[in-house]
């Protein structure tokens, strides 16, 4: 059946009920369309592209049929500490039912209560406010929702960043907090006005010591290359070098933005430690809850991507192997877990420094019976795109939420959008900033051909 007769017969079957009287929906579609795969904004918009994405479908069908979830899943990702985007998108996916104006002020539909939810990653980073953020999703997992919560690069450079600077300090640990910190300091000013910081600053050094411990000795460039050799090749080393010198620069400018000195930064990331990383902390749960991977049928969710590395580990453990290895690695060693291949998982664009996804990883996928990934992690202006990376079918769903992210790249407003996974195997990427709900089905659709 062509896509068009399917829209025609059942587009209540596909959109979701919007219940939401805190939100002007006037730009979220109503009406679906063929998923328009030729396009740049929805596609490749190559012709190479499109052969690859036909390819890719052609290869995932001679290892037997989809298989798709028992019921719907909402995928929506990279909220990036704007609630309001994160709660906006989640009332378009038709799963709550906004009852007031704060972050848990909201009660799950009964869609909501049908639908298993996967968060993609990114919580935290450059929106309004990360606490709120947190808070949203805390009263969505209190609601009784079945949410999955995946690592996002955002997410863990975060914590890295205060198990660096408070944890025991080595030459490979003791720039990342001014490596990956600079755009948490928002956040640390957050938890600074929040919680009981100021009680902290009677315990600590002067300023300049305070500085001293934030920022990587003098000897630290010298020492580095050779320490990170067992990690890095050269060119990354140097990489990583001409980094940090760019970010010292940065992170003194975030800090005098946020009106804190050193000695409030180094408070407010202690005050962090206990609220993150501490058993019962007020937000333990966010790192707790986290994920790497998690999969339904044919279906692979991570934040950014895979490299064969950890194929070969899902094709042996699964999903499992993959969680466990996250959790083993994830708190001991802040930099060799960020530049080893479990951490590729948040990181990877699949780009000649990255870890390396080859036609054997993909064949171990396939094999295994997963034929695509569904991520976050590249942000997009017109919705969902559909793309073939590594001879495997990729669904991006980071559709621009954050209002910092829309304003510097140009979108107006709050983001609202998810990507929903029927059991039909109905795939529907729904953005306020596209006119039309796109549609999706990897056995019935008809791959589209490109403009002339």
């Amino acid at each position: 059946m062509a896509d068009q007769d399917l829209m025609r017969q059942r587009p209540a079957a596909l959109l979701p009920t919007v219940c939401d009287a805190f939100c002007d929906f006037a730009t979220l579609p109503r009406r679906c369309t063929a998923w328009p795969l030729a396009e740049g904004h929805s596609g490749g918009g190559t012709h190479a592209s499109l052969r690859d994405v036909q390819q890719s479908l052609k290869t995932a069908a001679t290892h037997g049929r989809w298989q798709w979830p028992g019921r719907p899943i909402v995928f929506l990702s990279d909220p990036h500490a704007d609630a309001e985007g994160f709660l906006r998108s989640l009332a378009a996916a038709g799963t709550i039912r906004r009852i007031g104006p704060r972050p848990a002020d909201f009660a799950l539909t009964r869609f909501g209560w049908q639908a298993q939810i996967v968060v993609g990653g990114d919580c935290l980073d450059k929106g309004p406010s990360n606490l709120d953020m947190l808070d949203a999703l805390a009263a969505l997992l209190a609601s009784g929702a079945d949410v999955h919560l995946l690592a996002g690069n955002h997410d863990l450079r975060f914590m890295l960043a205060v198990q660096a600077l408070t944890g025991p300090r080595s030459t490979l640990s003791e720039h990342l907090f001014v490596r990956m910190g600079r755009k948490t300091v928002p956040l640390l000013r957050e938890v600074w006005d929040r919680f009981p910081t100021a009680d902290l600053m009677h315990d600590l050094p002067d300023e300049a010591t305070c500085r001293a411990r934030i920022f990587p000795s003098k000897k630290w460039a010298r020492a580095f290359p050779d320490r990170a050799a067992a990690h890095l090749s050269t060119s990354a080393i140097g990489k990583e070098l001409r980094r940090l010198r760019s970010k010292q620069g940065q992170f003194d400018t975030e800090v005098a933005k946020a009106g804190m000195t050193m000695r409030m930064v180094y408070a407010a990331a202690l005050m962090c430690r206990d609220l993150f990383l501490a058993p019962g902390g007020a937000y333990a749960w966010f790192y707790d809850r986290m994920e790497m991977i998690q999969r339904s049928g044919s279906l692979l969710f991570v934040h950014a991507g895979l490299d064969d590395a950890m194929c070969a580990l899902l094709a042996a453990g699964g999903p499992d192997a993959v969680n466990a290895r996250f959790r083993h690695e994830a708190r001991r060693d802040p930099f060799a877990f960020y530049f080893g291949p479990v951490a590729n998982l948040v990181r990877t664009k699949y780009r000649e420094t990255d870890k390396h996804l080859t036609d054997a990883g993909v064949r171990c996928l396939h094999a295994k019976g997963i034929k695509m990934v569904v991520q976050g992690h590249v942000n997009n202006h017109h919705g969902q795109r559909l793309l073939a990376k590594r001879g495997l079918l990729h669904l991006e769903g980071d559709v621009t939420l954050d209002r910092a992210s829309r304003r510097l790249e140009g979108l107006s407003g709050i983001g609202a959008g998810a990507t929903l996974i029927h059991p039909s195997g109905d795939i529907i990427g729904l953005s306020a900033d596209f006119p039309q709900a796109k549609h999706f089905h990897p056995e019935h659709s008809a791959i589209g051909r490109l403009p002339a």
